[in-house]
Order: C-alpha cells, then sequence, then structure tokens
C-alpha cells in the first residue's frame, strides 16, 4: 500500500546503515524536525556526530522539508548535508531532487522520516524506500496531533500485513 513504509525504526540511531551500506545503498534523505531533532530545534553535537557517522560510512546526505531556507538551510550546513525547503511533501519531485543534488537515484537512496501523510507517502510516490520512525518529541502542532490518530489506524494494518521491507 501506498502508505506503507519499507521498513520501521525506533530512532534514527537505531537503523543498521552499515546494512544499507552492504545492500548497495548510498544516499540518504532524512525529514528533520521530529525525525533528527524535536520541532523547530537547531543541530545538535548529536546530529552533527551522526552525520560524520554516515559520511565516514561511505552516505551522502540530504534533508528535505517543508519548512523555510531559514529553518533547513542553517541545519544543513551544520550537519554537512544537501538540503531541499519548501518540499511540499508527500510531492514526490523533490525527493528526486535530493536525489540529484546527491548523485544518487530511487535504486540506491532511502528515505528517514516521522510522518506517513507526508513522508512516507512522499518517498512511496517518488519510488524511493522509506524507513518510518518515531517522533522524538510528543509536543507538536495540532494539524500534525491529528494525523498521528489516523496513523495508527494505517500503521495497525500495516503491521498485520507486515513484510520483509529493507532492514
Amino acid at each position: 500500500m501506498i502508505l506503507y513504509p519499507s521498513a520501521e525504526a525506533h530512532s534514527c540511531e537505531s537503523i543498521d546503515f552499515k546494512k544499507l551500506y552492504e545492500k548497495g545503498y548510498r544516499g540518504i534523505i532524512f525529514d528533520i524536525d521530529n525525525t533528527l531533532v524535536p520541532h523547530g530545534a537547531p543541530a545538535d553535537e548529536k546530529a552533527i556526530e551522526f552525520f560524520k557517522y554516515l559520511k565516514k560510512t561511505g552516505f551522502k546526505t540530504c534533508l528535505i522539508s517543508n519548512n523555510s531556507k531559514e529553518r533547513v538551510l542553517p541545519f544543513a550546513k551544520a550537519v554537512g548535508a544537501k538540503a531541499v525547503w519548501k518540499a511540499n511533501k508527500p510531492a514526490g519531485r523533490n525527493y528526486l531532487l535530493a536525489c540529484r543534488q546527491m548523485k544518487t537515484d530511487r535504486t540506491n537512496t532511502v528515505f528517514v522520516g516521522d510522518q506517513i501523510f507526508t513522508d512516507v507517502l512522499g518517498a512511496n510516490l517518488a519510488g524511493i524506500p522509506s524507513i518510518l520512525v518515531e517522533p522524538i518529541h510528543s509536543k507538536e502542532e495540532i494539524q500534525i496531533v491529528l494525523k498521528r490518530y489516523l496513523e495508527k489506524i494505517v500503521l495497525f494494518f500495516y503491521h498485520r500485513k507486515k513484510r520483509g521491507g529493507i532492514l
């Protein structure tokens, strides 16, 4: 189903990136808010070290966000990643733009995000495998809180039909 992630993980840090690299993935696209840091938070030392680890492993990285350039670009510079802002997720075209920026394609790129109706749906529309992570913090805007209730329904059926996935 178009709303189902390719895999799930507790957090970005719990994903086995070495295994993904061994499977041939070379690019990782990340959502920022509630995926890498709490909503609106700047890049912290943990995020910076995490991206250094990914680079050392051999990955190229890109951030994709519906937020403004003023939010996304400083974060991207701090962690050393490419960036796409005002991405209009779940539209898939900017996921492919992220691939072009990293010089990867949909066959060797994976997306990591915390929301089904924007992050996962957009990656799936672009033909890019997606990993759904749990939100970092429960404090969210009201429209996201409402979507979380619908996500629970999607995840209920996803777990009943769970398949192998990429992890």
